[in-house]
Order: C-alpha cells, then structure tokens, then sequence
C-alpha cells in the first residue's frame, strides 16, 4: 500500500493569485450563509414568539446588518502574511565563559 504524504511547501513563497481569491471567496460565501441562517432563525422566533424576543430580534438584526459588511472588507482584504516566529528555540545562546587557569598578576 502507498502511503500519501501530507503535502507541505518547501519555499516561504506567498500563495497564488488563484489559491488567495478562493480562499477569499470560500470566506465570504461562508459569512454570507451565516446571515441566511440568521434570517431564518429570526424569522422563527417571531413566528413563535420567543421568550426574550426584544432582546434577540435586534441582535439577530444587528447580526444580519454588520455580516455584508465584514464580508465585503475580508472579502477585497490580502491575506496576512506570515511572520517567522520571533524567537526560535535554535537560536544560540551566550555560553558562560570559565574563568582562565592562568595565574594572576598582582600589581603590588
């Protein structure tokens, strides 16, 4: 049997014009069937006249009006790049140095 390998990048090489707009496209359709959701939870609240309607109808609005909004930003936004870690584990560290075994002068 062939095993497959987890596939990884061998170079620090930003992703592809292609790659980034799918990605960012996967991001806004999944915003935007949140906000469907939220309509759809909404209106069935209203439909049953849930406990606490005052107070779940305005967030579920608010929900529903600020979602398009962050969509569009992340949606048109770059893709953060990534940063190498600050401090590494392999990074050298000051040795302490041992005292010399030679005698010493005094000046007396």
């Amino acid at each position: 049997m062939a095993r497959r390998e987890k596939a990884t990048s061998i170079t620090d090489a930003e992703l592809s014009l292609e790659e980034a707009r799918r990605f960012r496209e996967i991001r806004y359709v999944l915003m935007m069937s949140i906000r469907i959701v939220l309509v759809v939870v909404c209106g069935i609240l209203v439909m049953v006249e849930a406990p606490y309607l005052w107070l779940w109808l305005p967030l579920g609005l608010a929900g529903m009006a600020a979602l398009p909004w962050l969509a569009v930003l992340l949606a048109n936004d770059r893709l953060a790049k990534k940063r190498p870690p600050r401090f590494t584990s392999r990074q050298r560290r000051a040795e302490t140095l041992e005292a010399p075994e030679r005698p010493m002068i005094d000046s007396e």
